[in-house]
């Protein structure tokens, strides 16, 4: 039998990116996504259920499936979606609910991977050249991302020192470029602004889009376990990012910075969160050698991860770009799957 994958946040971007990676697995058997509205992605096998936002339903779910994996992709790494008390129902609660799942007595659950964040080490003055898995953050988390992420991660160091049984994958991936995510610097980049802090110039780490997703498959599918940080190699200067996407570098006093960026967001300017802030100011670097060591092989470097978006982000400019995003229709999608009329050798 093969592998049966349950994909948290399947009408999220990293969760409809993941399914359509692993549909072209021939290992995987089934595929479930879970999400709170429907898939943004065109997908072919896999099935989707509604939920809440804080998987209330999953213990359910997993019993009626047997489901061996779970891809938890539907963690929130920016302030700038939810308040803070729905990015602590979608961070921490939600995880709550998926690790009792997977520990309840007979499940068939045997991999837990966890998409996180390089925001877990934070920003800081105190931080060193490099943080390794292991390395200890210097300062108490400063943001709300950072304090949901920390406890996050607590929770699933908790479930795999309780269940040496499963094997448990956790992934820290540095800020995210691509020619179709969208993030806070992105957003920034594609208006050809970047936000700074003034007297500040930090280096930084990014990871293109597609990296992304092949490093969640290649942990699956390899049962990798274990913590592992995910970021292009090298680090660049805050201000080498702007110019390599033709961007403005704006400056924002080092004092009052937050009622500044406050007053920019308001006049939709700029998007310039407590986390982005933090890292415009110390930047931060990660090292990656534990994934690269595991048959991990990236495609970008950091300052190559820039420059594929600047690319995508010209040619989006000069050519424009039609809104192509898919609208999930169930009724559509059950047809093309079950229906006698569909001629099975033909692409629909």
């Amino acid at each position: 039998m093969g592998r049966r994958v349950l994909i948290t946040g399947l009408d999220t971007f990293w969760g409809g990116r993941t399914a359509q990676a692993l549909e072209a697995d021939p290992s995987v058997d089934m595929l479930l996504g879970l999400g709170t509205t429907e898939p943004k992605v065109p997908l072919e096998r896999t099935e989707f259920v509604r939920t809440d936002q804080t998987y209330s339903i999953l213990s359910r779910i997993v019993r009626a499936t047997q489901v061996d994996t779970i891809i938890h992709t539907f963690l929130e790494t920016s302030s700038t979606r939810v308040p803070g008390r729905v990015l602590h129902e979608i961070n921490v609660i939600g995880t709550m609910n998926l690790l009792a799942a997977a520990g309840a007595t007979g499940t068939s659950v045997r991999q837990v991977v966890v998409k996180s964040s390089t925001h877990v080490y934070g920003s800081s003055a105190e931080d060193p050249a490099w943080f390794s898995e292991e390395t200890p953050r210097p300062s108490p988390p400063a943001t709300r991302v950072e304090r949901s992420l920390v406890e996050v991660e607590s929770l699933v160091s908790d479930f795999a020192q309780e269940n040496p049984d499963r094997t448990v994958s956790l992934l820290r991936f540095a800020n995210v470029l691509g020619s179709d995510i969208v993030t806070p610097i992105s957003q920034n980049l594609r208006r050809r602004v970047l936000p700074s802090v003034f007297g500040f110039d930090p280096l930084v780490q990014f990871v293109e889009e597609d990296d992304v997703v092949r490093s969640l498959e290649h942990v699956t599918r390899h049962r990798l376990g274990g913590v592992y940080n995910v970021a292009g190699s090298g680090k660049l200067p805050w201000s080498e990012v702007a110019g390599i996407a033709g961007a403005l570098l704006v400056p924002l006093p080092p004092l009052g910075t937050r009622t500044a960026a406050s007053l920019f967001g308001s006049l939709r300017l700029l998007q310039f969160p407590p986390e982005l802030e933090r890292l415009a100011r110390y930047g931060r670097g990660v090292d990656t050698r534990r994934i690269t060591e595991a048959g991990f092989a990236f495609r970008y470097t950091s300052a190559g991860a820039v420059a594929s978006f600047a690319r995508a982000n010209n040619l989006r400019r000069s050519i424009g770009r039609s809104d192509d995003r898919y609208h999930y229709e169930q009724d559509v999608e059950q047809f093309f799957r079950h229906s006698p009329a569909v001629v099975r050798t033909t692409e629909v």
